[in-house]
């Protein structure tokens, strides 16, 4: 007899991980399938975010941030350490020891909440049935009144430059050298491209990113943009723009790169090519087209405000769906699912999802980008404050990067903050916060903020929208 489940969940990721969890302490019963096996063949919960994504990256992120401080910041401070090394090899290790905790943490939170952990593989055959195939190849048909598609993404390939494993690498291959490369090539000026860059970069590759659009982080607020842009170039990070990649050709250890750019045809020999062009959405073998879910043209599932597929009882969350591929998003996701399969109201505020680049200083911002409300024809204000002029970074010796406010110039109300600088990642989220709220500059100026902090930078801007900053001259 087939097993029988309230909600069947494909995929262990942050979207998925959370929905099963969410959909179990509403009372369903609930099942999570997840094909992911680490190293040593085993079954290795949270999808790439915590093994080979979002987790990895910032463990060696801060690992890189601190042997760079130790060889030139903490001179400032007046601490002296002698010749400083790094041992790339204890580096990964502690990598993957946070790695293993925290997805066995995700396993210890399934047993707890009553989920039931599969190992294997799930496809949709059926509105409410999915076949399952586990790690050793028996296969069996498990029945569902509500199926949620969480199998998030997988690296972009691009034809000039296959990706080998050795000297041509993708997101995950970039975590793991064994060594510190001399020469690192880096396809793609995003997200991904430059926290990988930048943890080779601080342990001492020469860095080289290549990018074919013109312009720098199209994403980011423009005036932002330019000043991470100026900020990275004193980092010593090569950021070529407008340089488009046109072939590779492996010799040895090596690999010689062609690319494209305003001077004509170019060429680069690197020890490490890393290709972070983007990621899609990853549907492979998970349905067949004749079951009615819908995809478009770039791949993704077609959802409703709500992740309701074509196909009743179907849902799909997480980075298989349109907006932004973040972590964050897709768990949001996975909730309001849970909750609207469990007969509640819920909705995910599309307009407020954080992004932040995790480099140092990071990059971060929440609502609309000054270019975006001029296409939009909306009148606004602008208030920025740079953190050379706050106490707390003086005292940290971290003072780059501004804060920058946009309100709705009749109505005050917040419509975006932008934040290049010491923590921005955690100072964006209380204008996320406000936002949220629908609070307008004068209320956040209003607010008392705690002396010295950072997220004075933020209060400061939000006064500044209305030229009544305190710290700087106002315009």
């Amino acid at each position: 007899m087939a097993q029988k489940f309230d909600v069947v969940v494909i995929g262990a990721g942050p979207a998925g991980y959370v929905a099963a969890i969410k959909a179990a302490q509403l009372g369903l019963n609930t099942a999570c399938i997840d094909k992911w096996v680490d190293a040593a063949g085993k079954p290795s919960l949270g999808g790439t975010c915590l093994n080979v994504g979002c987790i990895p990256s910032k463990a060696l992120l801060d690992s890189s941030h601190k042997y760079e401080e130790a060889q030139k910041g903490l001179k400032a401070h007046g601490i002296s350490t002698g010749d400083v090394s790094i041992d790339v090899s204890a580096m990964i290790k502690r990598k993957e020891l946070i790695i293993k905790k925290l997805t066995t943490g995700i396993k210890g939170l399934f047993k707890a909440n009553g989920v039931t952990s599969l190992a294997g593989t799930g496809r949709l055959v059926a509105s409410k049935q999915v076949e399952f195939v586990d790690h050793e190849g028996a296969t069996e048909t498990i029945e569902a009144d509500n199926i949620i598609i969480a199998t998030g993404s997988v690296p972009i390939d691009i034809p000039p430059t296959p990706v080998n494993g050795n000297t041509i690498v993708d997101n995950e291959g970039a975590l793991a050298f064994p060594s510190v490369p001399g020469k690192v090539g880096v396809i793609g000026a995003g997200v991904i491209g430059l926290e990988l860059g930048s943890v080779w970069s601080r342990l001492g590759s020469d860095v080289v990113i290549l990018e074919a659009l013109e312009g720098f982080l199209p994403m980011v607020d423009q005036q932002i943009a330019k000043d991470v842009q100026k900020n990275f170039k004193k980092q010593k990070l090569d950021i070529r723009l407008g340089a488009r990649v046109t072939g590779s050709e492996v010799n040895g250890d090596q690999v010689t790169v062609k690319y494209t750019d305003a001077e004509g045809d170019q060429e680069m020999i690197f020890d490490k090519l890393i290709v972070a062009v983007g990621r899609k959405p990853f549907t492979d073998n998970l349905f067949d087209d004749s079951l009615g879910l819908k995809r478009d043209e770039r791949g993704f599932i077609e959802v409703d405000q709500q992740c309701r597929t074509a196909l009743p009882g179907v849902w799909a969350i997480g980075d298989v769906v349109r907006g932004p591929m973040l972590a964050h998003k897709g768990s949001e996701e996975g909730v309001m699912v849970a909750e609207l399969i469990a007969d509640k109201i819920a909705q995910v505020n599309y307009d407020l999802i954080p992004s932040v680049i995790y480099t140092h200083p990071e990059i971060a911002w929440v609502g609309k980008t000054e270019e975006q409300l001029k296409d939009e024809g909306v009148e606004y204000n602008v208030g920025t404050f740079p953190f050379a002029a706050i106490g707390r970074a003086q005292a940290a010796n971290d003072t780059a990067g501004m804060v920058k406010i946009l309100a709705n110039k009749e109505t005050d109300r917040v419509l975006g903050i932008h934040i290049f600088g010491p923590s921005a990642g955690d100072l964006a989220q209380q204008g996320v916060i406000a936002m949220e709220f629908g609070a307008s500059a004068e209320d956040l100026a209003m607010t008392v903020f705690a002396h010295p902090t950072l997220s004075e930078a933020v209060h400061e801007a939000a006064l500044a929208v209305n030229g009544m900053a305190i710290h700087i001259p106002n315009k």
